[in-house]
């Protein structure tokens, strides 16, 4: 398939989804790096500190079952503009938060913000992208990834340089402004086709994902695939440390992950579109990724660095093609933002659960390799059930929409 060149307007629009994707993980990694610093002055609990991470996932799985609501009422692109407010909002407010209770409300907000552009973009991406969507997908993807690393890597570095644990989270109120500003100077006067006015389509007013059993079963999927994720983000230094490393060490293996999503998360798309059959793309990153987990189970010494870069390549890759699939199941840009929507509500609620089911597991087993075995074994389900996501099966979903 040979598609036109990239016009100077597609190349600006991919710059404003990277400036938006980038504010969408921040508010979740800088917390990690000064967890310490922020339990002391704050007096949080060790189940307190943790709720900082767990609640705006949480937020993001049930802020997008409301995306449909927001789209009828604001449309995309006010919406979208929305969840960036929240977020500036939210990461302005904790350059004054002095208590927990005011960084957990943060954290909701914040959570709020980003399920409603996570939720969002994606219909706006299907629209303006419509021959292009992995690619689209792919830069949206591996931004939100490389935000991520960002967060974690340079929220230290403010902190210390303004002797504030404060600024280290405050300062991202700043690419959050920048990403609003941008957005609005990009869709300024023409709400087109993201308007609160436009009439619904006939499939998208037919369209429920509750009662539609392919979208529980892309949210399942979806959800346990980034159990994975929150699972090696909240457990693998401290599995390392247990094998002797030294907390930055593990703390870069951490970051190493990090850096192997995001590319992943764009290339892996990139080689998925020219096949309509995402299957064996989905597949290969699913076999990625097991991969690495079974290297953490048998040999965690002898190549960590390897372990760690074919899980991460992994994970980023079908988180991004994941969503692509679900939205080659519709050509309506609204019922496959709808799908979306849903994918990511279950499968972020999904995940949230996941790294206390491991954190359980591993203190029952008094050690990480009974997690490491369940998240194998989770995967391994995955790749089989990849076999459903056939191109033939889009037809046969979308005819019980008519």
């Amino acid at each position: 398939m040979v598609h036109a060149a990239l016009t100077w307007h597609d190349i600006v629009w991919l710059g404003a989804i990277v400036v938006i994707g980038i504010n969408l993980r921040p508010l979740l990694t800088s917390i990690s790096p000064l967890m310490t610093t922020i339990r002391n002055a704050t007096g949080l609990s060790f189940y307190g500190a943790s709720l900082l991470t767990s609640l705006p996932v949480v937020a993001m799985g049930l802020g997008a079952f409301g995306a449909a609501a927001l789209t009828r009422r604001l449309g995309e692109t006010r919406g979208v503009a929305l969840g960036l407010l929240a977020i500036a909002l939210a990461c302005a407010a904790r350059a004054l938060a002095s208590s927990g209770a005011t960084l957990l409300a943060t954290a909701l907000l914040a959570g709020a913000g980003v399920a409603a552009i996570q939720a969002l973009l994606p219909a706006v991406i299907k629209q303006r992208f419509p021959a292009r969507v992995p690619l689209a997908m792919g830069v949206f993807s591996a931004s939100i990834m490389g935000g991520g690393g960002l967060g974690a890597s340079l929220s230290p570095l403010v902190s210390r340089a303004a002797q504030s644990w404060h600024a280290g989270l405050a300062v991202w109120a700043m690419p959050a402004c920048i990403a609003l500003a941008c957005w609005w100077r990009l869709t300024r006067g023409h709400a087109g086709p993201h308007a609160a006015h436009e009439p619904a389509a006939t499939s998208t007013a037919r369209f429920s994902p509750w009662v539609t059993p392919r979208a529980w079963t892309l949210g399942l999927y979806f959800g346990i695939v980034n159990g994975g994720y929150t699972s090696l983000v909240a457990w693998l230094p401290a599995f390392y440390q247990q094998h002797g490393a030294s907390v930055e060490a593990s703390g870069s293996l951490l970051a190493a992950m990090t850096l192997f999503q995001a590319i992943s998360a764009l290339l892996l798309p990139l080689a998925a579109a020219p096949f309509r059959d995402r299957r064996p793309w989905l597949a290969l990153g699913l076999s990625a990724q097991l991969a690495g987990v079974l290297g953490l189970i048998f040999w965690p010494d002898g190549s960590p660095l390897l372990w760690v870069g074919m899980a991460g390549a992994g994970l980023g890759g079908v988180f991004s093609l994941t969503l692509v699939t679900a939205m080659d199941h519709s050509a309506d840009h609204r019922v496959a933002g709808q799908l979306v929507a849903f994918t990511q509500g279950v499968g972020f609620i999904v995940a949230a659960l996941a790294p206390l089911v491991a954190g359980i597991v591993r203190g029952w087993s008094g050690g990480f390799v009974a997690a490491w075995i369940m998240l194998a074994s989770c995967i391994a389900a995955m790749i089989a059930l990849t076999l459903v996501f056939s191109p033939r099966s889009y037809t046969r979903w979308l005819r019980g929409l008519q």
